[in-house]
């Protein structure tokens, strides 16, 4: 599994993290039941805080993206099905994520049209 991060992004470290492992999972790299490195050791790997990567896999594990099974580890969690999926939820979830993408785009200066753009870019690659 590979993740990098840029430390000058507007876009914080965390969610770097967040977004490229559910884009691994979307894309099918990575695999329901595989196991995730430990917080201790993608964060030596990235040369982070421990508390940048818990905060990654915190927000995974509430988004149901990976499961902690204790001491067995934290591995990517089974994908819902549609129909289990509270459609509220997933809203919430999806506000939060263009929030942080409105925020990331005006931060960096690029106008609306520009972002749309490549999020509709980003939709076809997936």
């Amino acid at each position: 599994m590979i993740i990098r991060v840029d430390t000058a992004s507007a876009l914080p470290v965390y969610e770097q993290i967040r977004e490229q492992v559910i884009r691994m999972v979307v894309a099918g790299t990575l695999d329901p039941g595989t196991r995730m490195p430990t917080i201790r050791q993608l964060a030596n790997d990235l040369q982070l805080a421990k508390g940048t990567v818990a905060k990654a896999y915190a927000l995974l594990e509430a988004s149901k993206v990976l499961e902690s099974r204790g001491h067995k580890g934290t591995f990517i969690a089974a994908t819902p099905h549609r129909a289990e999926t509270d459609d509220a939820a997933l809203l919430a979830a999806l506000a939060e994520a263009a929030d942080t993408y409105a925020i990331a785009a005006r931060q960096l200066g690029i106008d609306v049209d520009a972002a749309v753009e490549e999020v509709r870019r980003r939709w076809d690659q997936i």
